[in-house]
């Protein structure tokens, strides 16, 4: 690796069509994906993409939407479905030394995915930033990193912070590039073997009735300044709302709109 030249990491996973339920690329992996090429391509910064999981003719079909992205090469840790791929994932990135470790916030099917980079960045003893949108800057020297982080109703706020860090990518980050298919023929999927004995197994959850979901509170989801600005300004449509100094009438008040919204 050059100097001053970053190791990128990204990891993916497979997606699911949310009608047809058929495998595909997952859509904030695939933003993840694109934030680390255009890292690459502009400045040239190291970028391994990986997968882990078994390598099954599905899961080919749907990584080589990845290689389609420009990928020359992506790495699958084969890892059985019944184990917990965190230790596995930890071991790799802790060997190959990756300074900047992108990902998407959560799968699109699997249980508790939402946790494993937290459980990564515990494992790795780095901090883990979600909700990015972009990649302002990075410092090779001071080895720091500005980025831009999505917030609610549209909102941006800009933080920096020290390498090595995990980066989660926000739906609200560019859009990636679609997927060619002589790209993808001309890329390759590398698997790459691991030692199973020390990996923990998945534990199965019961299958329970289903029951009805509480209502969510509605969040505006903003990507161009006019809508951000249209957001952050606009007025509730609820004129009921009051100014509470009390502490009891305010918790009361809070109670009072949980139990509006059907929260409680």
């Amino acid at each position: 690796m050059l100097p001053n030249k970053l190791n990128v990491t990204c990891l993916v996973s497979i997606g699911m069509h949310p009608l047809s339920r058929r495998a595909r690329r997952a859509e904030q992996d695939a933003r993840a994906v694109e934030l680390g090429l255009n890292l690459a391509e502009s400045s040239q910064h190291q970028l391994s993409v990986v997968h882990a999981g078994e390598l099954t003719s599905e899961a080919e079909f749907a990584l080589s939407s990845y290689l389609g992205m420009g990928l020359d090469e992506l790495k699958v840790l084969s890892i059985p479905p019944q184990l917990d791929i965190t230790s596995a994932l930890t071991d790799y990135v802790r060997s190959i030394k990756s300074n900047l470790v992108i990902m998407g916030q959560q799968t699109e099917q699997g249980d508790s995915s939402a946790m494993l980079p937290y459980l990564l960045a515990q494992a790795l003893s780095i901090p883990v930033v979600r909700g990015i949108t972009e990649i302002i800057d990075i410092d090779n020297t001071r080895q720091h990193i500005t980025l831009l982080q999505a917030l609610p109703r549209g909102q941006r706020r800009q933080i920096t912070g020290s390498l090595p860090m995990i980066i989660c990518i926000d739906m609200a980050a560019k859009a990636p590039r679609q997927s060619a298919v002589g790209k993808a023929l001309s890329g390759k999927i590398t698997p790459v073997s691991v030692n199973l004995t020390g990996l923990d197994p998945v534990a199965v959850k019961p299958m329970l009735t289903a029951t009805v979901r509480p209502k969510r509170l509605k969040l505006i989801k903003a990507k161009t300044a006019a809508e951000r600005f249209k957001a952050a300004t606009a007025k509730a449509t609820n004129s009921g709302g009051k100014l509470v100094y009390d502490p009891q009438q305010g918790a009361q008040a809070i109670y009072d709109l949980l139990k509006q919204e059907k929260l409680l």
